[in-house]
């Protein structure tokens, strides 16, 4: 009796699926002037100081987070209804699913943004051609990136991003956390400089927000900035500047 000839063949891999710590299923201000859902990716290599979701840090994924299969169902019964979703996180570009997540939703009809700090600028880019907004997140000046994110080379990979992003032909804005315990008026004044110079025109500044003491869940937003320091941004380095 012969024996059964042995395979040769090699099993695939299965395709990792996207790792999500969070899901909003409706949202008006993620994405400004569209309709859209939030996929929030778990996990992201940076600790910034001021960060108000550390939950989403920890690539381990959290008791009663959504699936991403969960929530590809939610998204087909909203097909029609929304115009788009945006993957935020933590820091979605972290996760190898994303590419193939962002593919499977534009499938079902959606338009596609990205939240980021342009941590890993190669794969940003690798992604540019399938986006159709971007929300890009600049943290600091360049000398006090590091402090901030907890990250040495952050300032790097940050200012490769943004030089990739604002020449991609990708509609995105650029917003700013101004945090007063990390960013002063010439850190502010060096970041504006650093967006005119690659011909940016506009300028999101997010105002901090800060935990209630004794409250549990609650925060309280900080006023914008003086208005001098507005009028010096606008009048000296020609940006226009939107305060959330």
């Amino acid at each position: 009796m012969s024996r059964a000839r042995r395979s040769t063949g090699s099993i695939a891999s299965p395709k990792p699926v996207l790792e999500l710590g969070g899901f909003q299923p409706f949202s008006t201000t993620d994405w400004p002037g569209q309709l859209c859902a939030v996929a929030f990716v778990q996990g992201c290599p940076w600790r910034c100081g001021y960060c108000h979701n550390p939950g989403l840090q920890s690539r381990q994924r959290a008791a009663g987070a959504p699936r991403w299969p969960e929530v590809q169902v939610l998204l087909q019964q909203r097909a029609g209804l929304l115009d788009g979703v945006v993957f935020s996180g933590g820091e979605p570009t972290l996760d190898a699913a994303l590419p193939d997540a962002i593919d499977d939703t534009r499938a079902m009809g959606f338009g596609i943004g990205l939240h980021t700090a342009g941590i890993y600028p190669r794969r940003l880019e690798a992604l540019l051609p399938r986006l159709d907004w971007i929300g890009l997140d600049l943290k600091a000046d360049a000398p006090g990136y590091a402090a901030l994110t907890g990250a040495p080379g952050s300032a790097e990979a940050a200012a490769e991003s943004l030089q990739l992003v604002a020449g991609s032909g990708v509609p995105f804005e650029v917003r700013t956390t101004c945090d007063s315990a990390w960013l002063g008026d010439a850190a502010l004044l060096a970041m504006a400089a650093q967006l005119r110079a690659l011909g940016i025109t506009s300028w999101v500044l997010q105002r901090e927000r800060r935990p209630v003491a004794g409250v549990s869940g609650a925060w309280q937003t900080a006023a914008p900035a003086p208005a001098a320091l507005c009028d010096r941004l606008r009048d000296e380095v020609g940006l226009a500047i939107e305060w959330r």
